[in-house]
């Protein structure tokens, strides 16, 4: 097997080719990517679910809005926690209950009491289940045009609007791909 260029930390944008409802117009972050397959969550897929419904003390640490999001179709009855930590990352075990992911993105122990990261937290999403890949499964989907790679930004993560991440997201790249933001959500009333 070839080896795999590591795309954590980077987001999967889907582009308008897509077909599975799953990830319509999703922006996903990248956890996990290596020859082993792959680990994201959907960062733009609000529910109406309020953090504190399912894991109490975590809401008041939450961005705007203080929901859980669906981080994707797998796993929907477990809970991952995605956070920034202001900073350089420089001393990554300087905060406990952490782990970094990549720059001053990372994971956050659920099972750790909240308070202990109350000081260090930046912003702060919730998630219900993931999206996951296989060996080779999304570098398929990329040679096929289903997903676009882009840079993440730390605020990428607790945007406050996210149903307009994806176009934000798409807006901010150079080019082509800049004008991929302006299609239309059905382009057959075009």
């Amino acid at each position: 097997m070839t080896e795999v260029s590591s795309l954590t930390g980077r987001l999967l944008v889907a582009s308008p080719a897509l077909a599975d409802p799953n990830f319509d117009r999703a922006v996903v972050l990248l956890l996990d990517h290596d020859e082993e397959g792959s680990l994201g969550v959907v960062l733009n897929r609000p529910t109406p679910v309020d953090v504190d419904d399912i894991l109490q003390g975590w809401g008041a640490l939450a961005g705007a809005p203080p929901v859980v999001f669906q981080g994707g179709p797998v796993s929907l009855d477990s809970a991952l926690g995605v956070g920034v930590v202001p900073g350089d990352g420089a001393d990554e075990g300087r905060v406990l209950g952490w782990r970094r992911v990549h720059g001053a993105i990372g994971l956050v122990d659920l099972e750790a009491p909240p308070e202990l990261l109350a000081s260090e937290l930046g912003s702060l999403r919730i998630f219900a289940g993931y999206s996951g890949w296989g060996p080779g499964q999304l570098e398929d989907e990329l040679t096929e045009g289903a997903w676009y790679v882009v840079e993440s930004e730390p605020g990428d993560v607790s945007s406050p609007a996210p149903e307009r991440l994806w176009r934000e997201v798409l807006r901010r790249q150079r080019g082509e791909l800049a004008m991929v933001a302006t299609y239309p959500d059905d382009p057959s009333m075009n």
